[in-house]
């Protein structure tokens, strides 16, 4: 299995997801705007797309970090993907 890694760079965050057809996604819980997640495929049924703007900001408000693993031990795309105070 590759390292996973850190980062809070938007950009970064967007590319990675697009690369593997992630959507941002947010489960409401109230207060900070909900618990963010990236879906792949099926939407969750508890999962609300929503746009990057609204991501990010609940991303920014909440000071998460995005800890991902771009590829798995075999070499392919790695959808291991966590969020995580910075």
């Amino acid at each position: 299995m590759s390292e996973a890694t850190t980062t809070t760079d938007h950009a970064e965050i967007r590319k990675w997801t697009e690369e593997r057809d992630g959507k941002p996604a947010v489960v409401r819980t109230g207060g900070s705007g909900g618990v963010l997640r990236i879906d792949f495929g099926e939407k969750e049924e508890n999962f609300d797309h929503i746009g990057w703007d609204e991501f990010f900001d609940i991303f920014d408000k909440n000071r998460l970090a995005f800890l991902h693993q771009d590829k798995t031990g075999d070499g392919k795309p790695s959808r291991f993907n966590k969020f995580v105070d910075r």
